[in-house]
């Protein structure tokens, strides 16, 4: 079955420089390479959804200006419905600059969110029956918090299964929290959200459960992804790669992750599906650039 997915989230253009290592405070380096591509955790997700094969509907807002022009081109490219993304006549479109440490593929980012910030919930109204209708809502932290927080809601109360990748970390209410089926935080994530030592990775993502059937799923780069509900533990294993550049692999799990659940997937295999897709993300250059297709997943994952 093809997984209908809602996205609501972000759009922005991603400015990224790579460099032998990060500089201090007040150094000054010489960059060996610069690009521009799409990116923004929503659209990365829904890209990534795309095309592993879900029809994808995009809930944002971009500016008037070039770089909303990328925002369409891309979309249209892998044909995600983009009937409830407003142009924003006053803001303008989000932006990423981005360092990639070579030697190790770290990276640093910068987020200028622009029009995504202006997201209201006349926004999340109309798209509504797109909601109704999804196997899978997914949310992120790039757009204004209140709008994010009533889709949750509306998803919840339409008996839509919701995914928060409650990214950039951000202080979050009970009711949010509550409203997602699925938390797919990062080690850092967790860390600030649940305000605890990593020494307890599980009791760290349990702070963060506020109902019995809710799971956290916490990814660990080479670590694989940790399954934690209330009373079980579980660790799938990554696939090994040579990473290149690590900043659009938590993108391409939750996108994928929603794909496998939407499709009827287990819990266990949809992680092992995502982080199939997350470990051929770290093999190449960008962000939504970077996301592989289902063939390419597939693949790898009969092998």
């Amino acid at each position: 079955m093809t997984a209908k997915i809602v996205v609501v989230g972000s759009f922005n253009m991603d400015l990224t420089s790579y460099m032998p290592r990060l500089p201090r405070p007040g150094e000054t380096l010489h960059g060996t390479r610069f690009q521009t591509g799409p990116g923004g955790k929503g659209s990365n997700q829904a890209v990534a959804a795309a095309r592993l094969g879900a029809d994808v509907t995009f809930v944002g807002r971009v500016g008037t200006d070039i770089f909303a022009d990328n925002a369409f081109q891309i979309w249209n490219s892998e044909n995600i419905n983009t009937r409830y993304v407003i142009r924003d006549p006053e803001n303008p479109t989000g932006v990423a600059p981005i360092w990639v440490e070579e030697s190790t593929a770290q990276n640093a980012i910068v987020v200028i969110l622009g029009a995504n910030a202006a997201l209201t919930r006349q926004d999340i109204d109309n798209a509504a029956e797109a909601i109704a209708r999804a196997d899978i809502l997914v949310a992120q932290l790039e757009t204004d918090l209140d709008a994010t927080g009533y889709a949750l809601r509306l998803a919840k109360q339409s008996n839509v299964r919701t995914i928060l990748n409650p990214a950039p970390a951000a202080a979050l209410s009970d009711e949010m929290i509550a409203n997602a089926d699925i938390l797919t935080p990062n080690e850092t994530e967790l860390e600030i959200l649940s305000r605890q030592s990593l020494d307890n990775i599980d009791g760290a993502a349990r702070s963060l459960i506020r109902r019995d059937d809710q799971i956290v799923i916490v990814t660990l780069g080479a670590g694989g992804a940790q399954i934690i509900t209330g009373r079980n533990s579980t660790n799938v294993p990554a696939i090994q790669v040579q990473p290149v550049d690590t900043t659009g692999a938590g993108d391409a799990f939750t996108g994928a992750l929603a794909v496998a659940l939407g499709e009827g997937q287990d819990l266990s295999e949809a992680a092992r599906f995502a982080n199939t897709a997350a470990g051929i993300c770290v093999t190449r250059h960008g962000t939504a650039p970077s996301m592989p297709s289902r063939a390419e997943v597939d693949a790898l994952i009969s092998k």
